[in-house]
């Protein structure tokens, strides 16, 4: 798959994401949030607090489940930028989660899952 595809199924699959969380009262905060080389696909605002969203899009088939992707070294990353943005936007001390919304492209269907919460980090 050349990266331009590969980009193009991300993007989209980010649009389908911020819609499915706008569904269910989230606010879209940012996307595509950078500091240096670190990156947030999506913050949110909902009831409970800020929610730091990593979206895994991807064409079927594939060979792990797309939250399985998101491995340990990946949540260091998405940690450590969401300590940046909470930092550069004043918000330590509110309440955070970090979330996963996987988007599988398949022939018949496109298949939203959503894993709140996916994990606690241990320094925020």
């Amino acid at each position: 798959m050349n990266v331009l595809r590969t980009s193009k199924i991300g993007q989209e699959g980010e649009e389908i994401a911020c819609d499915f969380l706008r569904s269910r009262g989230h606010q879209i905060l940012e996307r595509n949030w950078r500091a240096g080389h670190l990156e947030l696909d999506i913050i949110t605002e909902a009831e409970d607090g800020l929610h730091f969203v990593e979206v895994k899009a991807r064409t079927a088939p594939v060979t792990a489940t797309l939250a399985d992707q998101v491995n340990k070294v990946k949540q260091k990353r998405i940690c450590a930028a969401a300590l940046q943005y909470l930092n550069k936007e004043h918000l330590m001390g509110r309440e955070v989660f970090f979330d996963i919304v996987s988007v599988m492209f398949k022939p018949s269907e496109t298949v939203v899952r959503y894993f709140p919460q996916a994990w606690i980090p241990m320094y925020i």
